[in-house]
């Protein structure tokens, strides 16, 4: 007998997968961007202002609140809160390593 003669698949009209089940699946997001912020590294003198004037009455009182709500960098709005407390317009509630909480200065 003779020897068979293999015969080749026909062409698929799919792409051949290369890999198999070794493939990266694909990423659909690049999760999410922070926008970046551009925080003043000094007080000019209308935030001063707004600093001596408003923050006095605010209930609660943070570096992060003081840095979110005047524009300023972190480290500046805990000089600003030291600033503060030297003049007695607030007052510490609590102090953690991480995290001061301040309020407004009562009559009590």
């Amino acid at each position: 007998m003779a020897p068979k003669k293999e015969k080749a698949p026909p062409p698929s009209s799919k792409p051949a997968k290369s890999g198999g089940g070794k493939q990266k699946k694909k990423k659909w997001s690049k999760g999410k961007q922070k926008e970046k912020v551009n925080n003043m590294v000094l007080f000019d003198q209308g935030t001063y202002d707004k600093l001596l004037l408003e923050v006095p009455k605010y209930k609660l009182i943070t570096p992060s609140i003081l840095s979110d709500r005047l524009r300023v960098n972190g480290s500046l709005a805990r000089q600003a809160i030291k600033d503060l407390m030297a003049r007695g317009s607030i007052r510490m509630i609590s102090a953690h390593a991480s995290q001061q909480i301040y309020t407004r200065a009562t009559n009590h």
